[in-house]
């Protein structure tokens, strides 16, 4: 009979602890992601609110960019977020592509591409275009946030 009763509960317990572990799908969760990296690149293209736009990297995020010095910690990124919308006819706006997660779904990848509006060596401003990658982390309020940006010159489109 205790037998029965421990097999019982064993039972339970495996059900009880598989209902508490949500099932990652990668379709809905490479969805998500995508449409907070979209919300990013909109708020980013505005250039009007530097916190909301540095909410979307983690405290921790490191962000190395063609002929920059790599970028350390939210004080720094906030700094060259705030820099850069002060910037006169400074604009960005990106899109990313094919989330791929780990197998755990807390980490993911994706890689896009950018285009900016800088001011130029002779006062007009240029375009410059990038590619990327871009490393999300899922942070523990359920939020998916940008840990690694990396970026680098686009090779000139085949004629």
């Amino acid at each position: 009979m205790k037998l029965i009763r421990h097999l019982h509960l064993a039972v339970i317990a495996l059900a009880l602890a598989s209902c508490s572990r949500p099932h990652f799908d990668a379709a809905i969760e490479g969805e998500k992601l995508l449409r907070r990296d979209a919300e990013w690149a909109d708020l980013a293209a505005a250039g009007k609110d530097v916190d909301k736009v540095v909410s979307y990297w983690s405290d921790d995020a490191i962000l190395i960019f063609p002929g920059q010095p790599a970028l350390e910690g939210k004080a720094a990124i906030r700094a060259y977020v705030t820099a850069c919308f002060q910037t006169p006819g400074f604009k960005i706006h990106w899109i990313s592509e094919k989330p791929t997660f780990s197998p755990d779904g807390k980490m993911a990848y994706m890689r896009g591409a950018d285009e900016a509006t800088v001011p130029g060596p002779n006062g007009s401003t240029m375009t410059l275009h990038t590619r990327g990658i871009s490393i999300w982390r899922l942070d523990p309020d359920d939020q998916w946030r940008c840990v690694v940006d990396i970026s680098n010159e686009a090779p000139e489109p085949k004629q």
